[in-house]
């Protein structure tokens, strides 16, 4: 049973081999006023191309506009002039301070500080001090110098956010 299976797969293939394959390249349909005449000409419509442009998604976040506080959403612009401290806080590609919550094995929840540029130790500092006189407690915390993060054990994604946003981030 099994040889004849494989004779008959030997057989189709086979078949496939002698039909003819498309020549590679790509090919334009020829408009024809007749069934025997074919135009060689390709028209070019940039009138209709507008209608494509609307589909075409942008290959860039756009700049926020100016705002003097918080926007109704409650975004907050980064300052002016950034912060003199020995490191820096980048914004997310779309203009956010990028503070998440990560939770881990079910229910661990770990907030990551992520985009630190400069000396990150000294910002694990800060965090540090700054948690310990919200919370009483000094929260474990996780350098990744490669990364260019900061793991914090809990739930302090908004309070780091709004921390950050006052410092000038």
């Amino acid at each position: 049973m099994a040889i004849s299976i494989i004779n008959m797969s030997r057989v189709v293939c086979r078949g496939l081999r002698s039909f003819p394959l498309p020549r590679p390249g790509v090919r334009l349909r020829m408009m024809s006023t007749t069934a025997g005449e074919r135009n060689n000409t390709i028209v070019e419509s940039t009138d209709e191309y507008k209608y494509v442009e609307r589909l075409i998604p942008p290959t860039q976040v756009p700049t926020p506009p100016k705002h003097g506080g918080p926007a109704p959403s409650g975004w907050s612009p980064p300052s002016e002039v950034p912060p003199d401290l020995p490191y820096m806080i980048r914004r997310s590609r779309m203009h956010n301070v990028p503070v998440y919550k990560d939770i881990t094995h079910g229910n661990r929840m770990m907030t990551l500080l992520r985009k630190v540029e400069g000396d990150i130790w000294a910002l694990e500092e800060d965090v540090k001090e700054h948690l310990h006189k919200l919370t009483g407690k000094v929260p474990p915390t996780q350098v990744n110098e490669v990364t260019m993060s900061i793991r914090v054990k809990g739930d302090f994604d908004k309070e780091l956010k709004q921390w950050l946003i006052e410092k000038g981030f």
